[in-house]
C-alpha cells in the first residue's frame, strides 16, 4: 500500500514543474494572495479541529462525572 501511495506523490524535479505551471498560470503578483487564504483556511479548520475536541472532552467529563441523587 505505501509503495502505491509513493508512486503515485511528485518527485523532486516534477514539483518544480508544477510550481512553473502556477506560476504561469496566476502570475507572480496573484500567488501571495493565493498562499495567505490557503494559509486562512488551515489555520481555521485547525480552530475547528480543535473547537471539536474541546466539545467532545466536556461532553466526556460530564458522562463521567457521578449522578448524585435528588433531595427531597
Amino acid at each position: 500500500m505505501n509503495n502505491l501511495l509513493l508512486l503515485l506523490l511528485p518527485s523532486g524535479s516534477e514539483w518544480v514543474i508544477i510550481a512553473l505551471i502556477v506560476l504561469l498560470l496566476f502570475g507572480g503578483k496573484k500567488i501571495p494572495e493565493l498562499m495567505r487564504g490557503l494559509g486562512k483556511g488551515v489555520k481555521n479548520f485547525k480552530e475547528g479541529v480543535n473547537e471539536a475536541k474541546e466539545e467532545i472532552s466536556k461532553a466526556k467529563d460530564e458522562l463521567d462525572e457521578p449522578v448524585t441523587p435528588a433531595k427531597k
